[in-house]
Order: structure tokens, then C-alpha cells, then sequence
């Protein structure tokens, strides 16, 4: 099968391999002999950011040393997001890292100045595993589809401890991640995030259909605002798993925030029930992998935290998915979906 890449952009990895050696350079001033290989876009790559995998060797201290990694870089043009997180993706990785409960890449190296590769960036620990992911769905064909329903089923219990355990991490520690004035935290955080969201896309043009599903949401507000630690995109296509279909690796941080405990479990549950559930749209259902009700069960035992009032925040979860999904069709100029599939997906007259 060819390798599929999906990025924002690309660029040619040799002259690329040429950057990263001499700036490695500078942050590794005791090795001598540096060389850069191995090159690489993950296959099903994100499309915010440019993600390229490397192995670095040098030789320090009488030794030969080889670190696996992956450089991250900030986005130039092609932006789907409104919000600039990119500093704070490294940070939320950085206080993951140290803390040990949730299983991230740890960060390496950060570097700020535009000149090394066009924009900042930060090179990560490269984590060796599979991913299941979205091109082409992991429900229609791949390592998953194929798995055993026994295997599914370690693997999706492993998936919500993992999404569990970041709510284990007391907001109070993340709080480079808060917004601004009324809206620092909780729900007001990640709602001005999407009326901000929606007010970027309409200089494009008006979004009728975004502004009724705001309302409609607005007038049904939730009583639960549980505080935690936002991941922003909560699914297993953003997880690495080993052989054993155990997790590895939490990827893919870059719009967190302190929105609270339940926009990730409703994200997951969402794209659960999207990609590999019974009404999947990408498959077929894959037998072992825990239906809603056992996903949300688990990840109240393991967290600590009650999901009531989660219907309400799947609702918004659709909201989100479908401003990224406007945006998208903006930058490629098509739209990927018209007004009356928008109005039945957000529940809007």
C-alpha cells in the first residue's frame, strides 16, 4: 500500500536533514560526527501541522548515541485553527511528560526562531508503535480491522484509561493554558474559543447555520461544567499502540485548553461512534471495541469525575468538528459540506 500523506505542507527532506544536523549542532555541544536519517511524514499525518519523523546519531563522551525523533512545526499559511497554541502544545506535553500518568512523546528541544526551518518548532522523543488511522479508515481495512475483537477490547480499555487519566492532572497545574478575561477556564473557555471560531470564518463569508446551532446550544446550556485539562482531539486515531494493542503514545495536543472534563470524553465518544461504532459512517462496526455507556462508565471510575449532562457536549463536539470541517473547505477553495447537511448534523431548522 502507498504511504499516504496529509499535511499542510512539504518540503524536501534532504535539505531539510542538512537544517537539523547544524542546529543540532548548537544543542548537542559536546557531540561530534552528527548525522541526520531516515526522513519521513507519518503516514495519515495530521493536517494542521508539519510533522516530520528522523533518527539523529552522534557521538559524545567516547559513545555512539541514537535518538528517534519528530519535529513539529508551527503552521505558516495554512491554518485551521484561529487560536496560536502552538507554545502551549509543547508546554501541556512538557507537564504530561513530567508527570508520568498520561503516556506522551517527551519533548526535546524547542526553538523559536523562524530562520532554522521557516517557523518555530520542537523536536519530540519518536515513540515506535501503530496508529489507527483516518486515511483510509482503520474501521474499513489495516492492523485494527484485522485484530481480534479480544484485542479491540484491550485496546479500547487501554484508550479510555488513558483519556481518563488526563483528568487525573490538577487544572491548577496547566495554568499557561487559561484564556482570557471572563472566559479563563471551564466552559466559557472553550465556548468563546467557538464564537471566536465562528466569527473568523465569517470574514469568508456569513455562517448562518453555525449562528442558529449556537443559539440552540446557548439556550440549552449544561448545569455540569466539571473543571479538567482540555486534550482537543480526543480519539484513538491520536494514539500510538504497541504490538500488544496497549497505548504508547497520546499524540496530537495542539488546541488544548482548561475547558473542562467533559469536551474530550464527548469528542471520543463522537468520533467512537463515527469511525467504528454501530452507525459507523467510515466501515463497519468493530466487534470488541466498548460501546458509549462502557466508555463513559470506565472513564467515571478511572477519573474520578461524573459525565452527567454528556448528551449536551457531544452536541457542541458536532458544533466543533464542523467549524474545523468550513474551515478545511475555505483553504481548499471546496466546500465539504452544503447548508442542508450542516442544518441536519447540528440540529437546526
Amino acid at each position: 500500500m502507498s504511504q499516504v500523506i496529509v499535511a499542510p505542507e512539504t518540503r524536501d527532506l534532504e535539505e531539510l536533514a542538512g537544517r537539523l544536523r547544524h542546529w543540532l549542532s548548537g544543542r548537542l555541544p559536546g557531540a561530534t560526527a552528527i548525522t541526520v536519517a531516515n526522513l519521513a511524514y507519518p503516514r495519515g499525518a495530521g493536517q494542521s501541522h508539519e510533522t516530520v519523523l528522523f533518527d539523529a546519531h552522534w557521538h559524545e563522551r567516547g559513545r555512539d548515541r541514537t535518538q528517534g525523533c519528530a519535529v513539529r512545526i508551527k503552521p505558516r499559511a495554512f491554518t485551521v485553527f484561529p487560536d496560536n497554541l502552538f507554545d502551549e502544545q509543547h508546554a501541556i506535553m512538557k507537564l504530561l511528560s513530567e508527570d508520568g500518568g498520561v503516556r506522551v512523546a517527551r519533548p526535546l528541544w524547542f526553538e523559536e526562531d523562524p530562520a532554522v526551518l521557516g517557523n518555530a518548532f520542537f523536536v519530540m522523543e519518536r515513540k515506535q508503535g501503530r496508529v489507527p488511522v483516518s486515511i483510509p479508515p482503520y474501521a474499513r481495512e489495516g492492523w485494527l480491522h484485522d485484530a481480534s475483537p479480544e484485542q479491540r477490547r484491550r485496546l479500547w480499555h487501554g484508550a479510555v484509561e488513558q483519556l481518563a487519566a488526563i483528568q487525573r492532572v490538577p487544572a491548577a497545574r496547566a495554568g499557561f493554558l487559561a484564556g482570557q478575561g471572563a472566559a479563563q477556564r471551564g466552559l466559557a473557555q472553550e465556548w468563546d474559543k467557538y464564537q471566536r471560531f465562528t466569527a473568523w470564518l465569517e470574514e469568508a463569508g456569513p455562517q448562518p447555520v453555525l449562528r442558529d446551532a449556537l443559539a440552540r446550544l446557548e439556550a440549552q446550556w449544561p448545569a455540569h461544567d466539571p473543571e479538567g485539562i482540555v486534550w482537543g482531539d480526543a480519539r484513538i486515531g491520536n494514539m500510538m499502540f504497541g504490538a500488544d494493542f496497549q497505548v504508547i503514545a497520546v499524540m496530537d495536543w495542539e488546541q488544548p485548553s482548561l475547558g473542562g472534563a467533559l469536551h474530550d470524553l464527548a469528542w471520543f465518544c463522537t468520533l467512537s461512534e463515527t469511525m467504528h461504532g454501530r452507525s459507523s459512517t467510515h466501515g463497519a462496526y468493530l466487534e470488541g471495541m466498548g460501546t458509549r455507556e462502557e466508555t463513559i462508565a470506565l472513564w467515571e471510575r478511572i477519573s474520578g469525575k461524573s459525565a452527567d449532562g454528556l448528551a449536551w457536549y457531544e452536541e457542541f463536539t458536532h458544533f466543533k468538528m464542523t467549524c474545523t470541517g468550513v474551515r478545511l473547505g475555505q483553504l481548499r477553495g471546496t466546500p465539504m459540506m452544503d447548508e442542508a447537511a450542516m442544518r441536519r448534523r447540528l440540529k437546526v431548522a
